[in-house]
């Protein structure tokens, strides 16, 4: 989702989506602008536990060092639609940066985390990810998806400090 407006902003689509295409490294991509940066926009093509491959040959074939990647992801130990970026850190069981981490053999790469909370009572948090966003949820998800890009897009333009500055804050309401 982030991603995907990403690149409608990358490649100046609006609304009806930027054209992935197939890219041998295993990932579907998009190339464009943001912010004035050049950038590669990339969907792995594979499930999301196994994603560290297709990373890995994305960046080799780019000659992208593992610190100049940033990886856009789902995290449950954040509130749902609050948004924190980083440098480093664990994978938190998350199994799609474990992949990514062995594959690049360093923890040391940009991640935007996009919070979906916890799950509720004893719910299998395998099963929470997996599941449908609550109407509530899908409700607000626009703003919050584009709130997502824009973390992203300040990272890449302004830096890790200044995006930090701008979005570990809550949203703001509209009242």
């Amino acid at each position: 989702m982030v991603t995907g407006l990403l690149a409608e902003r990358a490649c100046g689509v609006s609304g009806a989506g930027a054209r992935f295409k197939a890219h041998r490294s295993g990932n579907d991509i998009a190339e464009g602008r943001l912010a004035g940066v050049p950038v590669t926009l990339a969907w792995p093509r594979s499930y999301m536990n196994l994603s560290g491959r297709p990373v890995a040959a994305l960046a080799a074939f780019y000659k992208i060092p593992p610190e100049r990647l940033v990886v856009v992801h789902d995290e449950l130990d954040i509130p749902f639609g609050a948004v924190r970026l980083k440098l480093g850190g664990g994978d938190n069981g998350h199994n799609g940066l474990r992949s990514i981490t062995q594959a690049l053999g360093t923890r040391d790469y940009y991640r935007v985390r996009f919070g979906i909370g916890r799950p509720p009572g004893r719910m299998d948090p395998a099963a929470f990810v997996l599941r449908d966003f609550s109407t509530a949820e899908r409700k607000d998800l626009p703003f919050l998806i584009d709130r997502c890009a824009d973390a992203t897009e300040a990272l890449v333009a302004r830096g890790l400090a200044t995006a930090q500055n701008l979005y570990h804050t809550e949203p703001v309401a509209d009242v």
